[in-house]
């Protein structure tokens, strides 16, 4: 048995391989640059609130403001990402947070920062933040092939923890030496080269054949899309499990370093920096873990493995075990952050891949904050020691949450297919607002494939609704048992031609699954009816004119799919 000849250093899938391209490595080595001075301004941030106050919760408060915008906003800035020009919403989302760096060096300058207006400012950069997050991640499939799309997930992540290796050690110093103003200051330049190299990238959009979604509407569509996604459901509810337990190692780093290691903003800095260096080890190990193990074993190890390190971090006072333990704890923190990332970047099609990423935010941004707020409370009544063991003690039990919430399997991302519906005949006046649009679709089916055309017709419901549709339903005809009806809505026509478009090739593949169960020599029979007709009546007459002007452009065929 021949060995096979080992993989290029920059085979699609190794870790390298995104940086050949050069629009993804610009933008990558200023991301570097603008999440180091994220991590020196919270090194800032946090060390001036224990300077400001003595109270564990205000000091945990700051990851909080840091985290809480991207749980608050995360769906409305994927929306938006989503539905505007990525690099547009990046440039705007760094400004937004590059205001508010700027606002909090001059008043801290001023000498007019005190803990509310602190908490404020961090809240101000953290939702500049969380509004750039979606539209920075969804556009990495825009700067790098398919195949290397995970290399590229996992290298956005070596970015920050790169940083994050750097970032706290070098922000502990500065605040040694300069104070909280000069690590403000530091984030506000630092935001300069990542806004010119976005503003430099000539992003080829493709343009929709439809109008874009108003933002309420493609809110619903994102919500609805991921309530109807059984993978990206358990994907989220694991990470924000992850965020609410083991968000206590950031919440309370500052206190560690002060309380248990009695040291100073350069103790602080140098904790950090391990976590960073863990950080880093565990991202460059991805596509290693990904081979050997299952998602579900990957994340069961992580836990177990992140339960040991918090527990050795609460009760270590040596500066070097400390270090050691939260080294442990970064690479299996990023380890498992980044297999929930890839799990939703994969499982998501292009048309809410914004959405469905700003939802992964709010899971690990919100779960985080919450959980930050909750061992801030629990430090101020038990200390910081105790707070440390249970939070271990809870991330050691959550691997059985993977009883009943297992890990879907990773594949290749689920991409629309690439054929383009052609539109349905229409003989009515509609606009892109007429409806709701009813549809009725009638299959034939032996008796003896009864169940096994209701358990795919399950599975059509979820992509039905998944892509737009509501008021799902099949039924049987009591007289004639090889007759079934399947039965749905969309609020508008636009909606309805969205819908068609948006199945992916696996959806596709389980729509004609649903066909073939069909009997006869005719096809399934489609029906499109308009719900609330009266737009089409109320005219005494429709003259050329009027069709022209409301008539959206349509085909004259019936199409291919339902």
């Amino acid at each position: 048995m021949t060995e096979s000849p080992k993989r290029p250093p920059f085979a699609a899938d190794g870790i390298t391989a995104p940086l050949r391209h050069s629009v993804f490595r610009r933008i990558w080595l200023a991301s570097l640059l603008s999440n180091l001075g994220i991590l020196i301004q919270g090194v800032g941030a946090a060390w001036a609130m224990t300077q400001m106050t003595s109270s564990a919760d205000k000091v945990a408060l700051v990851q909080t403001a840091l985290m809480l915008p991207v749980m608050l906003i995360a769906m409305p800035a994927g929306a938006i990402a989503d539905m505007h020009d990525r690099r547009i919403v990046a440039l705007v989302s760094l400004s937004i947070a590059l205001i508010g760096a700027t606002a909090l060096t001059v008043l801290t300058w001023l000498h007019l920062v005190n803990p509310p207006i602190l908490l404020a400012l961090c809240f101000v950069v953290g939702s500049g933040m969380a509004l750039f997050g979606p539209a920075w991640q969804a556009s990495v499939s825009e700067q790098v092939p398919a195949e290397t799309l995970p290399s590229a997930v996992a290298l956005n992540g070596i970015s920050y923890n790169i940083a994050r290796s750097f970032g706290p050690a070098i922000g502990g110093i500065v605040v040694a030496t300069a104070g909280a103003v000069a690590a403000f200051a530091a984030n506000a330049v630092l935001y300069l080269p990542l806004m010119v190299v976005l503003f430099l990238w000539k992003r080829v959009s493709e343009p929709s054949r439809l109008p874009r979604e108003r933002l309420n509407r493609a809110i619903v569509s994102g919500v609805r899309y991921i309530t109807n996604s059984p993978s990206i459901r358990i994907v989220l509810t694991r990470t924000l499990v992850t965020g609410l337990i083991g968000g206590s190692v950031s919440a309370l780093m500052p206190l560690v370093a002060r309380d248990l290691l009695h040291g100073g903003a350069q103790t602080y800095g140098i904790m950090l920096g391990a976590f960073g260096v863990g950080a880093v080890i565990g991202a460059l190990n991805i596509g290693e873990i990904r081979r050997r193990m299952s998602g579900e074993a990957a994340v069961r190890a992580c836990a177990v493995s992140m339960a040991g390190a918090i527990a050795a971090v609460a009760l270590s006072r040596q500066p070097v075990l400390t270090a050691a333990a939260l080294v442990v704890a970064g690479a299996v923190w990023m380890l498992a952050v980044a297999l929930f990332n890839i799990g939703v970047q994969l499982s998501a099609p292009r048309w809410v891949a914004g959405r469905s990423l700003a939802a992964f935010q709010a899971s690990i941004a919100g779960g985080i904050a919450i959980g930050s707020w909750g061992w801030g409370h629990l430090t101020d009544i038990a200390g910081v020691e105790t707070a440390l063991l249970v939070s271990a003690g809870l991330m050691l039990v959550s691997p059985l949450l993977g009883l009943w919430l297992r890990m879907p399997p990773i594949g290749a991302r689920n991409e629309a297919s690439t054929e383009v519906l052609a539109d349905p005949e229409v003989r009515l006046s509609l606009t892109g607002r007429s409806g709701p649009l009813v549809v009725e679709i009638e299959y034939r089916v032996a008796q003896d494939s009864a169940r096994a055309f209701h358990n795919v017709m399950q599975e059509v419901q979820l992509s039905r609704q998944r892509n737009g549709a509501y008021g799902w339903s099949i039924a049987r005809d009591i007289a004639d048992p090889e007759l079934w009806t399947e039965r749905y809505h969309c609020p508008t026509w636009l909606d309805y031609l969205r819908q068609r478009n948006r199945a992916t090739q696996s959806e596709r593949a389980l729509h004609q699954q649903a066909i073939a169960f069909h009997l006869g020599p005719d096809p399934v029979r489609v029906r499109r009816m308009l719900e609330r007709p009266f737009g089409s009546v109320r005219w005494k007459e429709d003259t050329p004119d009027r069709a022209a002007n409301e008539v959206l452009p349509v085909a004259t065929n019936a199409g291919g799919s339902t």
